[in-house]
């Protein structure tokens, strides 16, 4: 997968994510996708100071991701 390919598909995942975090009053970013690998992410609006956004992140937004991108490693967000 080039890292083109890669970035879509992380842009797919998040499109598929951006729904239930705006429900919620919050977003998400893409930041970086560092070595085809790691992703980061920024969580935005009720996202930033809510108190099960790492639960989210872990459970949600990475599974969601490796899902479409099998070879990402980690997902963190950045604030």
């Amino acid at each position: 997968m080039t890292s083109e390919e890669i970035k879509v598909n992380v842009e797919k995942a998040l499109d598929e994510i951006r729904p239930f975090l705006q429900s919620d009053g919050g977003d998400i970013s893409l930041i970086s996708i560092d070595n085809g690998s790691s992703v980061k992410v920024k969580l935005e609006g009720n996202c930033i100071g809510c108190s099960v956004n790492q639960m989210t992140l872990k459970s949600g937004v990475e599974m969601t991701i490796k899902k479409y991108v099998p070879q990402i490693e980690e997902v963190v967000n950045v604030s």
